[in-house]
């Protein structure tokens, strides 16, 4: 059965069926989910069943090189796995309860609400991110897509010569500092900002698009306050409804984006109450968004 894609979105987000993500792609179906990406940016599997974590990583390695490890905010109790590859997006603590309110681990996964962009704060940031849902809680908890070529096409032509060559200092200190969380002397040198372009243009379709983020906190050259007042405005016209596919999961989705021209952000649940247990797996973009300017001049 050949790869069928329906769009879920006039401008973003599409259902791909016709494939068996759970067993070993052939070359054409692994190209024709890339020329899917390319056109709708976000993709939606709907398998019924999650996938095993061997499973993801084998589906995940189609598309290229996963991100090498870094640091992160754990829980008070440690980590749930030591899975080299597979990120524990959840609210599940390692013995399998709830994660405690004031657990550093939960508030900053609060900060998955707030849109961004995976990894704009590595200096090479993430191409595609694939996120598989194993446990959802009853109501709540969606993940929105916004489009940022379809936004950065929207702008009027005074705005996009402002941006063109502009660039950002991307950080989880900007992103996670903003909801009050403290950061350990270690944290705060791994953490340290890294540049990004604030247009991007995409290396296969030549298309350009915003490249935004919760992690965005400075542009370089400009006083903070002008850049904060800047990026908030791109922000909040690139998170308008026309822009925006809200997915609602069922478990066993596997949905994936591409992280150079969109944002995400997931909704709020009771996450005192409920758990919501998905796994990320992450493909790195392979060079600095500076170095890609850079290349195309």
């Amino acid at each position: 059965m050949a790869i069928s894609l329906t769009p879920l979105h006039p401008v973003i987000g599409a259902e791909c069926s016709g494939v068996d993500i759970s067993q070993p792609l052939t070359k054409v179906d692994a190209a024709a989910i890339d020329t899917g990406m390319d056109r709708y940016a976000v993709l939606v599997f709907r398998q019924g069943t999650p996938l095993t974590t061997e499973q993801q990583l084998a589906f995940t390695l189609n598309f290229g090189e996963l991100e090498a490890p870094y640091t992160q905010i754990q829980a008070a109790q440690g980590v749930r796995w030591n899975t080299a590859g597979l990120s524990d997006i959840s609210n599940i603590s390692p013995s399998g309860g709830l994660l405690d309110r004031d657990d550093r681990k939960r508030l900053s996964g609060l900060g998955n609400q707030m849109w961004h962009s995976d990894s704009s704060y590595k200096a090479i940031p993430a191409r595609y991110s694939l996120l598989c849902a194993h446990v959802l809680p009853p109501e709540g908890g969606d993940t929105q897509f916004a489009d940022m070529r379809a936004a950065y096409d929207m702008l009027d032509t005074k705005t996009k010569t402002q941006i063109e060559d502009l660039d950002c200092e991307h950080s989880r200190i900007f992103s996670k500092g903003a909801l009050g969380i403290p950061f350990t002397e270690k944290e705060l040198r791994d953490f340290a900002p890294v540049r990004q372009r604030l247009v991007r243009t995409h290396r296969t379709t030549g298309r350009k698009s915003l490249y935004l983020s919760s992690h965005a906190g400075r542009i370089v050259g400009w006083p903070a306050p002008e850049a904060q007042i800047l990026l908030r405005e791109l922000t909040e016209h690139a998170t308008q409804r026309e822009f925006v596919y809200t997915h609602r999961w069922r478990v066993g989705d596997l949905v994936m984006w591409d992280n150079r021209t969109t944002m995400h952000r997931a909704r709020r649940y009771d996450d005192m109450m409920y758990p919501r247990d998905l796994r990320r797996t992450t493909v790195t973009d392979g060079v600095p968004t500076v170095e890609q300017k850079a290349q195309a001049a």
